[in-house]
């Protein structure tokens, strides 16, 4: 019988070994029938020839698929590095308890049942948490159908696609937070000769996230890049902090990322709460974190090798594609799906056209190189591809075939595979027809290759928008349990002190006389109150009032408006200020997105936001640099920037206040939730910018 270990035995620096690379494996709860769910891991482990020891425990049978099965545990005459769990919700809590107290490193658990599953999932996931508070025992999953690690001949899951026998070996690295897909994965690569290293399903991420798995493979140099499978980004420090280190070794990262919940829109009250909808969120964190994004499940699988090939980096202009063809029809199919998700398709050069017509190929004129039959012949796709892949005007360079890649695959394919070896500018392949020999061949040289024009302007696209990481430590994001909103008063204090300015006011009281201002009529009143965020919406605002008499029947009609919008809304007080003009008016708003973190939004300003969604995101805080790209990506704002002549706004200001708020964003003393400025007028060159009203949302700690 096993003697009790010390849980701390099982220290942090062993769970990523035993996880990935384990020496022993226990399978509680495992089937005798290796048809069944619960049976099937030990007839992969066997099958794929895993080496090391694997102990089969089931207290009901004295065997299992023919190997001696322990009653528990405890039982077992050594403490396993890596314990299956694959029975029902609340034995595999035993399980897990029994896996703490033994000083287990990791422990998977297959079963639901937990926080999704109603209240008795609730009590399940209390008790759970319990456990891996007391223990040091790492826990990935619940709802994790198990991982692979090929290279270590390890199949430790319950995926029926396993059973696909020869899964070839690779360097990608697989993190899924749904089980079937790495299934999916497996046997979709295999059939594009792509390989992989290992793939994981991490289930709901109760402990062991994607990100701190992944970050445990960073060293190994059996893994070149990773695919991940997103359901959503919650642990966003660790898969941004595995992100950036994944960048520095130079191993790309792509993620196909699914629809997250709507818990942000319900805990916003702003514009930019509204406009930042939840694929905006994730795009903008994945793009910042250095990730490739493609549109689509094959685009995933697809796009690796293209990734080796080409830098994440940030050009300030369409990335440019070259292509040459044995197929018009064919070509003109990709060159759609690739201008449609905005990178360029440019035709050669006047030199390159000389270059082409010296090495006797007849490039005609457009767009597309296209040599018809000719090339079909070794010599002359082979020279076509050499001179386009030196030309300057590309960043890329797509050869598309056609029937020859299906009934000549070696005559279609060689000049491609020898033109990738010989030149360093990326160079893809889009097979039309159906063509598996010549896709294998390609994919086996290492050549990005595609087998529709959707995915082949999917990945290419998604290629080209994956910029450089910007650097920076991630931000935790911890909601409060209370939170409450400024009133505008308020807002501007905060905002003041950042060292963003705002316009004068005062604060008046409906029926009291009204005082001498220190600022000139007209002037605008709105209701302040810290529960209307709002305000024209309550009929709270009253604009180009001339005088005080005018000034007091408007405060009144403020207080009507606003009682009848809201019955029972006592409006004591109202803030005053100048009617001010700028040359246009911009939005400027920050939220702590409760997965992504900090977010920092530009976007067309006044009361059309909405309506335009016209708006620029980033991860907060930003750099005047990244303030300034911001602004050139929000259409509204060229009228500032001198279009057609136009006078130029104070573009510098505008830029300076984007960063101050972003730096609100990460201020925990108060905790800003969300902010916003809109509008914020901007003045002509040099006179700066002006807040005309402002929201903002604090958190307050526990309820009262």
């Amino acid at each position: 019988m096993m003697n009790q270990i010390s849980p701390s035995t099982a220290s942090h620096a062993a769970w990523a070994g035993a996880l990935l690379r384990p020496r022993s494996v226990a399978l509680v709860g495992i089937s005798d029938d290796p048809s069944k769910t619960a049976g099937r891991p030990l007839h992969f482990l066997r099958r794929a020839g895993f080496a090391h020891t694997v102990y089969p425990v089931n207290p009901r049978r004295e065997t299992v698929q023919g190997e001696k099965a322990y009653a528990s545990l405890a039982a077992l005459p050594e403490r396993p590095d890596h314990i299956f769990i694959l029975t029902g919700a609340e034995l595999a809590l035993d399980a897990l308890e029994e896996c703490g107290r033994l000083g287990v490193p990791v422990a998977t658990i297959l079963a639901g049942g937990f926080s999704e599953a109603g209240q008795k999932g609730i009590d399940n996931q209390r008790r759970l948490d319990d456990i891996r508070a007391r223990y040091d025992t790492r826990i990935l999953g619940p709802s994790s159908i198990g991982l692979a690690n090929l290279h270590h001949d390890l199949v430790l899951t319950a995926n029926a696609a396993f059973a696909e026998p020869d899964l070839p070996r690779g360097g990608l690295f697989v993190g899924s937070h749904s089980g079937s897909l790495i299934g999916a994965m497996a046997s979709r690569g295999k059939a594009r000769g792509i390989g992989f290293a290992g793939l994981v399903s991490v289930g709901v991420e109760s402990d062991l996230s994607i990100g701190e798995i992944c970050a445990a493979t960073l060293d190994d140099p059996a893994v070149t890049g990773y695919l991940l499978f997103l359901e959503s980004i919650n642990h966003a420090q660790s898969l941004r902090t595995f992100a950036l280190e994944a960048a520095r070794r130079g191993k790309p990262v792509a993620a196909y990322k699914l629809g997250r919940t709507a818990e942000a829109a319900e805990l916003t009250v702003s514009h930019t709460g509204a406009l930042a909808g939840a694929d905006d969120v994730a795009d903008i964190f994945l793009r910042e974190c250095g990730i490739a994004r493609p549109e689509s499940f094959d685009g995933l699988l697809e796009i690796s090798a293209l990734l080796e090939r080409i830098p994440a980096e940030n050009r300030g202009r369409p990335a440019r594609v070259g292509v040459v063809t044995t197929t018009g029809g064919g070509a003109a199919m990709a060159v759609d799906q690739i201008a449609l998700r905005g990178v360029e398709v440019v035709e050669p050069s006047p030199q390159t056209r000389a270059r082409l017509a010296q090495a006797g190929v007849d490039a005609q004129s457009g767009r597309i190189v296209d040599l018809t039959l000719a090339g079909t012949r070794y010599e002359i796709m082979k020279a076509s591809l050499d001179i386009l892949l030196d030309a300057p005007e590309f960043d890329l360079v797509l050869a598309t075939v056609g029937s020859s890649a299906r009934f000549n695959p070696d005559l279609a394919v060689m000049p491609i595979i020898d033109a990738a070896r010989e030149h360093s500018k990326p160079l893809a392949a889009y097979i039309v027809p159906d063509a598996p020999e010549a896709i294998r061949a390609l994919a086996g040289a290492g050549v990005p290759v595609f087998g529709t024009p959707e995915i082949c302007g999917d990945a290419i696209a998604s290629a080209f928008r994956r910029r450089a990481p910007r650097l920076g430590t991630p931000h935790p994001v911890d909601l409060p349990g209370f939170d409450r909103m400024l009133d505008e008063a308020e807002a501007y204090a905060l905002m003041g002190s950042a060292g963003i300015s705002h316009a004068p006011y005062a604060v008046l009281e409906p029926g009291a006389d009204v005082p001498e201002l220190d600022f000139a009529y007209p002037v605008v009143a709105k209701v302040l109150h810290k529960d209307i965020a709002h305000k024209s919406d309550a009929g709270g605002v009253v604009l180009n009032i001339a005088d005080s008499a005018e000034l007091s029947r408007a405060m009144d009609r403020i207080r009507k408006a606003v009682a009848a919008y809201r019955p029972g809304t006592v409006v004591d007080r109202v803030l005053v200020q100048p009617m001010t003009r700028g040359m246009g008016e911009v939005l400027v708003g920050i939220r702590r997105d409760p997965q992504a973190g900090p977010l920092v939004m530009v976007a067309a300003g006044g009361v059309a936001t909405e309506i335009y969604r016209d708006s620029s995101l980033r991860l907060a805080p930003v750099d005047v640099a990244t303030a300034h790209e911001m602004i050139g990506e929000v259409r509204a704002c060229q009228l500032l920037m001198g279009f057609r002549g136009a006078p130029e706004g104070d573009i510098d200001a505008l830029a300076q206040t984007i960063v101050a708020l972003s730096e609100l964003a990460v201020r925990d003393d108060p905790a800003v939730i969300e902010a916003e400025i809109n509008p914020l007028l901007v003045l002509p060159r040099g006179k700066g910018v002006v807040a005309v009203d402002g929201l903002v949302r604090i958190a307050q700690g526990e309820r009262p």
